[in-house]
């Protein structure tokens, strides 16, 4: 059960950086950004994340705030599989989860 918490939590790890590296990028990059190789590749990385949150938020929300809204879930994510891993390594012991 901990390999596969530790899994989830290193997958809602990547995609957080992903999200986070591609705003930073877009920002950066401004009008550009649509050209530029790293932050193609980092869309390809968050589309997943930004179809589900497409598909939880409701329709009032617009495009534009549906990275916001997926940053938030994997936020969310990441703080329940932490929850979770802490409990695990507490029942079998801490020297157990290195």
């Amino acid at each position: 059960m901990l390999l596969i918490i530790t899994i989830v939590k290193a997958v809602v790890e990547i995609a957080l950086m992903a999200l986070l590296g591609r705003f930073i990028l877009g920002w950066l990059a401004g009008e550009r950004r649509e050209s530029n190789l790293i932050y193609q590749v980092l869309s390809v990385l968050v589309r997943p994340v930004l179809g589900l949150a497409r598909l939880l938020s409701p329709r009032v929300v617009l495009d534009r705030h549906v990275p916001l809204v997926a940053f938030l879930l994997l936020g969310f994510a990441w703080v329940f599989a932490l929850a979770a891993k802490v409990d695990a390594c507490l029942r079998v012991g801490v020297d157990l989860c290195r």
